[in-house]
């Protein structure tokens, strides 16, 4: 694993206001992203990220997918097409 994201995964850890649900969805972003090769935009969608993070419920996948974007951590590009893969880039 890259030394960035060892520290990305200490910064997570030190913050106070992440519980479980934010850094389980952070762990699933890096884990599709190390299998995509690294890329600083990472193609996404919800029911991958909802498996890989254990998250039953849209809406507590939605929440705390949300306020990782509020909280400065994550960005988040949505696809309009049904077919198309959202984006999402993991600020260190």
């Amino acid at each position: 694993m890259d030394s960035k994201w060892i520290n990305f995964l200490q910064k997570i850890s030190d913050d106070k206001r992440l519980n479980v649900w934010h850094i389980a969805i952070i762990v699933a972003i890096i884990q599709i992203a190390i299998a995509q090769d690294d890329k600083n935009r990472i193609r996404i969608s919800r029911s991958k990220l909802m498996k890989k993070s254990h998250i039953k419920t849209i809406p507590t996948y939605h929440k705390y997918f949300k306020e990782l974007q509020l909280l400065g951590y994550t960005r988040y590009t949505p696809s309009y097409h049904p077919k198309g893969m959202s984006y999402v880039e993991i600020f260190y």
